[in-house]
């Protein structure tokens, strides 16, 4: 039996099968909120048989968004916005849908990938001041970030918090908070934009310590039957810099805090990092966090061929994959993946017609 479409939990959250749609930021809301565009792109992946969808980072504030044209959640627009394209979902697919959580730190107020990616100054128009644990810029000849003081930091706690009980409010069915990719929670644990001389930098327990009283906070907002998890950046892939035993002891502080798994991905620090680019090249971080905390791990990264997810699980490497580009290419990536490992997967009945000949026995539908 093919594991890839065993079931699977996180936390108490039942999943019909191990394959993940992995968060893809969309740079196409307004304000904030969620446009047509999320209507089509998030109930195109809702129909792709996976058992669970995470949207895209989902900014806490304003100033928490990568570009003006970033997904939020921090207005009652945003979460009616949200709550209509999780309704329609709801009603034409079985698939969970969680929401990604985040904060840009100092990487926010900068342009779509597709014009460029710049950071957007403050003194232009739709741009801003970027806060970050530390003044210093992500890529050289940017402006710094403004240094978050005490009140600035209990103010992101909130705004973290907030945005968790909006979405228990719409009805997501749990959350993962985005401390990955050089965003503002993996700025805090990197000494690399981490230069803090008080309680929240230097040593590995200070630059823990705010990611994990974000994540208190969003635990203690949004309801107990419900998970909270989060995706880390495994790795700097720079020399002195978060690497994955440290990885390591914060994967199991977020276990001792209540969190449900780890989502194991790498990199976005900084542009000198150094990736080694390839396929599985990220898995080895998800079997070593898996070999040694007690929750499930979500392997992701150049994952893109169905025996080559099934490998991983079946060797123990990780709990579930997650695709993002590989769904993008192949949006019916589950439906190709059952008929390859013999197993089957969940369709609408508005396409139940295309279900191949010679595979009676592939679709199933509620």
């Amino acid at each position: 039996m093919s594991r890839l479409f065993t079931p699977f939990q996180i936390g108490k959250l039942d999943l019909a099968n191990r394959i993940v749609v992995a968060p893809m930021c969309q740079y196409s809301a307004v304000d904030g909120s969620a446009s047509d565009w999320h209507l089509i792109h998030l109930g195109h992946m809702a129909l792709s048989g996976a058992a669970l969808l995470i949207s895209e980072a989902t900014a806490v504030a304003p100033e928490a968004r990568i570009s003006p044209d970033d997904l939020g959640l921090y207005s009652d627009a945003n979460e009616a916005a949200f709550a209509t394209v999780l309704a329609s979902i709801r009603r034409h697919s079985p698939i969970r849908v969680a929401m990604q959580l985040a904060h840009a730190g100092r990487k926010a107020s900068t342009q779509s990938p597709w014009t460029g990616g710049a950071q957007i100054r403050a003194s232009v128009p739709r741009g801003w001041n970027a806060v970050a644990p530390s003044a210093v810029a992500h890529t050289p000849g940017d402006d710094a970030p403004l240094a978050l003081d005490r009140a600035g930091l209990a103010r992101v706690r909130e705004q973290f918090a907030v945005a968790a009980r909006r979405a228990a409010r719409i009805g997501v069915d749990g959350i993962e908070l985005h401390g990955a990719h050089g965003y503002l929670l993996h700025e805090f644990l990197s000494p690399v934009a981490n230069q803090r001389a008080d309680e929240y930098g230097g040593s590995l327990e200070n630059r823990m310590r705010f990611p994990l009283e974000v994540f208190d906070a969003v635990r203690a907002a949004f309801p107990a039957h419900s998970p909270v998890w989060m995706r880390i950046s495994a790795s700097d892939w720079m020399p002195e810099a978060w690497d994955i035993d440290e990885a390591v002891v914060f994967s199991k502080a977020l276990e001792a805090h209540g969190c449900a798994a780890i989502h194991v991905s790498s990199g976005g620090i900084s542009p000198a990092q150094a990736v080694r680019l390839g396929p599985n090249y990220q898995v080895p971080f998800a079997r070593r966090i898996k070999s040694e905390v007690g929750i499930p791990t979500i392997a992701v990264g150049l994952i893109t061929e169905p025996a080559q997810a099934e490998a991983i699980l079946a060797a123990g490497h990780a709990d579930a994959i997650a695709l993002a580009r590989a769904m993008l290419y192949d949006p019916r990536w589950p439906w190709h993946a059952a008929a390859a490992l013999g197993a089957r997967v969940w369709a609408p009945k508005q396409y139940l017609r295309c279900q191949p000949r010679e595979l009676p026995h592939l679709f199933e539908s509620p």
